[in-house]
């Protein structure tokens, strides 16, 4: 695939992205974290974190991107980043992840909201305001649409980044986080793919 290629396909999943808040806010959405195990017939066997195996066919025009390791120092103003966090006892915000999106991905599932990926969790996508270090780490500003947050991100914290990907990423052996829809058949349909690269794991 040449590049110009590559760049216009990520585009076009960009747009795709960019109503994933929307699906899952639907019934019938199911977020799957876990290993590609095998592919059976054009469709894809993960086996998730808890062990369990589920089977998913891919989406007509599935979103894909490759997640790799960025660090701390790749947070600046004005980066537009997803952070996944846990309330603390003071009422401020922990991170558990930090996700720094491209540039074109500016806006993406733009707010603050519940997330799955522990009990009582939540998900900020934000324009970062002002980067504060502290002892322990350093704390984001973080301002989206409907208010703002501080969100102190700890130095162990996992931080990725995302790069345009296709079809050859999802492959037995991989990382991945997926966004899926249970259709009327009851078979899994994975619209959005994130798909780990050089051992990182998708920390969604």
């Amino acid at each position: 695939m040449n590049g110009n290629f590559r760049v216009a396909a990520f585009a076009g999943a960009l747009a795709i992205l960019a109503t994933l808040p929307a699906i899952a806010q639907q019934q019938d959405v199911v977020r799957i974290r876990g290993t590609i195990e095998r592919v059976e017939g054009g469709n894809y066997v993960v086996k998730a974190r808890d062990g369990t195996e589920l089977k998913l066919s891919i989406a007509e025009k599935p979103q894909i991107a490759g997640v790799v390791k960025a660090s701390l120092d790749d947070i600046k103003p004005g980066s537009f980043v997803g952070v996944t966090a846990m309330p603390q006892p003071d009422g401020g915000l922990r991170a558990l992840e930090v996700h720094i999106f491209p540039e074109s991905m500016r806006g993406t599932g733009e707010g603050h909201y519940p997330w799955d990926l522990r009990p009582q969790s939540t998900m900020t996508n934000a324009n970062v305001e002002q980067v504060v270090t502290a002892v322990d780490g350093r704390t984001l500003s973080l301002k989206y649409k409907d208010g703002e947050k501080k969100i102190l991100v700890p130095a162990d914290a996992p931080i990725v980044t995302y790069m345009p990907g296709d079809t050859s990423d999802i492959k037995a052996g991989a990382k991945v986080f997926i966004v899926a829809v249970k259709k009327s058949d009851g078979m899994l349909e994975g619209r959005a793919w994130r798909v780990g690269r050089d051992g990182v794991t998708p920390p969604m």
